[in-house]
């Protein structure tokens, strides 16, 4: 099979890693030899609730037996959709209550940026180097990493850079501006944290201005940092807040939340300001309702906290120069990428699944399901540092 991969699907790197997949459960994804690996990456954070988690696999089940894909977003009610997004507001603080769901994290920026130049009748749009919100052409545009860009350009105009962290660098939003776009904790640059009430003063100077602060929670969002979203730890509460990944534990959705009133602009001056064939997708919904419910019903975001000192208290190792990040969205930052390259390949070899992170070459990503026991934790932390001592010897 692994030759029809490779000849039959697009690729996005020369050397994938080829793991030919029979099933998975839990904190394990298992080969087709049924070699079982301990996942640490959960998809890349997107199954919160780890693979097929008996609640989600019901909830799906159950709605494909009613009816699946009926009609375009937004025309017909869906129970599930429509469930979904009342839930999820009740979480969030005013002014984010009305949601408008679509299929990936990329599609959810896209549709944030319209939405924002749209209310404010601005263009600018001001963006973090190293910033990383998709591939498509409007994410890439503001994706902060000329390398993986230049290729593709012309992008979208009017697209200004400021440094992450840098108070200094919030003198060039202004007026002109028509919205900050943000990860709440920097993925791609390192699992890098906001400082000293850096989000707070972005929200400041945004209101100052009228910009809008959009935040991008694809990956820190739905639990993995011990708070339902990353912006309740820093004090910051967005105009428009992007979400992804781990929404649906593992199936393809995105959503972005705002004000009643400011979605409103989108249903004139054009109507269908922003359209999806797929969004709101009912299968998809019955996931993530019961994602949602049972992240909030349980005690899995109090656990991150206590899953992340555990890693930390384990992971102690002189290779290791710094563990980045927050809950269950770590990174080990290592002497050279190729410490971090052998770590990551070799324990692939060994059954523990590690995985890179895109602008910092010397990270390695550990984001577990958010169900990982204490005993899973300990047993891959434990092939990990003895990896790490081979590599020494």
């Amino acid at each position: 099979m692994i030759k029809d991969f490779l000849k039959y699907q697009a690729q996005t790197t020369e050397h994938p890693l080829g793991m030919e997949v029979s099933h998975a459960k839990g904190s394990y994804i298992y080969d087709l030899q049924g070699r079982a690996h301990l996942d640490f990456v959960a998809g890349v954070s997107a199954c919160s609730l780890g693979h097929c988690h008996p609640k989600v696999i019901a909830a799906i089940q159950a709605q494909t037996e009613k009816y699946m894909h009926v009609m375009v977003y937004g025309e017909y009610v869906l129970g599930p959709a429509v469930t979904y997004s009342k839930l999820l507001a009740s979480f969030l603080p005013a002014p984010l209550e009305t949601t408008y769901l679509v299929n990936s994290g990329t599609e959810a920026i896209e549709g944030a940026l319209k939405l924002a130049r749209r209310y404010t009748g601005r263009s600018q749009i001001i963006a973090a180097n190293r910033a990383y919100h998709g591939n498509t052409m409007g994410s890439l545009s503001i994706m902060g990493f000329e390398e993986r860009k230049g290729a593709f350009r012309p992008l979208l105009p009017d697209i200004s850079f400021i440094e992450f962290n840098s108070e200094q660098d919030l003198l060039k939003i202004t007026e002109h501006t028509a919205a900050v776009v943000l990860e709440t904790i920097q993925g791609g640059a390192g699992f890098l944290e906001p400082q000293n009430g850096y989000l707070r003063k972005v929200r400041q100077r945004c209101t100052e201005v009228g910009a809008m602060v959009i935040l991008d929670e694809i990956q820190p969002g739905f639990g993995r940092t011990g708070k339902l979203f990353a912006f309740e730890h820093y004090d910051c509460v967005p105009d428009i807040l992007v979400m992804g990944k781990g929404m649906a534990s593992g199936l393809p959705v995105g959503a972005f939340t705002a004000s009643r009133k400011m979605m409103q602009t989108l249903e004139h001056d054009p109507k269908l300001g922003h359209i999806t064939t797929f969004g709101g997708n009912p299968v998809i919904a019955a996931a993530c309702l019961a994602t949602l419910k049972e992240i909030t019903e349980s005690n899995l975001m109090a656990e991150a906290l206590e899953k992340e000192k555990l890693f930390r208290k384990l992971l102690q190792h002189r290779a290791i120069k710094e563990i980045r990040g927050k809950g269950l969205m770590l990174a080990l930052i290592m002497e050279n990428k190729e410490q971090a390259d052998h770590l990551i390949l070799n324990c692939a070899k060994k059954g523990l699944i590690l995985f890179w992170l895109l602008f910092e070459p010397k990270a390695v990503r550990i984001s577990p399901p958010l169900t990982i026991s204490t005993e899973e934790i300990r047993q891959g932390c434990a092939l990990l540092l003895a990896e790490l001592r081979a590599y020494e010897q």
